[in-house]
């Protein structure tokens, strides 16, 4: 590998190892680092993993200076499942949390996300960069018009999340025709403070940079968020026309690129 050459490649997973060392990553993020737990969630080995695993396609970033053999060569990873495939699923992962029907029903391409992550040592890098360019690639190829997922907040003391659970409410609201809606008995209000008496720079503060990055590309929230107390997390349902994503990301990474 020459200087100039990254370390790092974007692919899907090919291989049992490949699914293995993302599910080694999501422990140590999941698990590890935030607190979660969940009926399949492998202990004993380290393995933060569920019945839709198999199912869905694992988009991984890899770095190449780490032996396969070892497990620990995925450093980045985002679960996607096309919509074409949610009947062999039996449903989407966030159907438990929200209801879909303005997605379901507007006969346009899905594409869920979800489990996104990136090793602690790779962060505020291009680790991240990798891994939407991979997504826009597989968005472009297979035609996919709608990205939608839960995205978490870390801790399920809503009071603690009003300043940023309220402004993404008074202000990235997804139209009535995607505007998918968190389910009870889990479901909690978002519009907790008044427009008027938000706090603009503290909710940005508290806002994961996963979510702001949906925001600056164009994407709203779903009506409600979800407590889900096995993870430790409020989640809200991002919703993304790909149209808007398309441009908005090329101009992103043009602009990253410096050409």
């Amino acid at each position: 590998m020459t200087v100039e050459e990254s370390p790092y490649l974007v692919r899907l997973a090919t291989s049992s190892q490949d699914l293995t060392a993302a599910q080694a990553l999501r422990y140590q993020v999941f698990v590890r680092e935030l607190g979660g737990d969940g009926p399949l969630v492998d202990h004993a080995q380290g393995l933060e993993r569920d019945a839709f695993d198999p199912v869905f396609d694992h988009l991984i970033l890899v770095d190449r200076r780490i032996d396969p053999a070892t497990c620990a060569h995925v450093i980045g990873a985002y679960r996607i499942l096309p919509g074409d495939r949610r009947a062999a699923a039996g449903r989407f992962y966030s159907e438990t949390e929200f209801d879909l029907s303005p997605l379901l029903a507007s006969g346009r391409k899905l594409l869920e996300l979800g489990r996104s992550c990136v090793h602690a040592d790779h962060r505020g890098g291009t680790a991240m960069f990798h891994l939407w360019n991979g997504l826009a690639e597989y968005v472009l190829d297979r035609g996919i018009e709608i990205l939608f997922g839960a995205a978490s907040f870390h801790g399920s003391d809503s009071a603690a999340l009003a300043q940023p659970l309220s402004y993404l409410h008074h202000n990235h609201l997804a139209p009535p025709a995607m505007r998918v809606r968190a389910l009870p008995p889990h479901r909690q209000e978002m519009d907790l403070i008044p427009a008027d008496r938000l706090d603009r720079r503290a909710a940005m503060a508290a806002t994961p940079a996963l979510i702001k990055a949906y925001l600056r590309l164009g994407g709203f929230v779903g009506d409600g968020a979800w407590i889900d107390r096995d993870f430790n997390t409020t989640d809200v349902c991002l919703v993304m026309d790909t149209a808007q994503m398309s441009a908005r990301h090329r101009e992103f990474y043009i602009r990253k690129a410096g050409t």
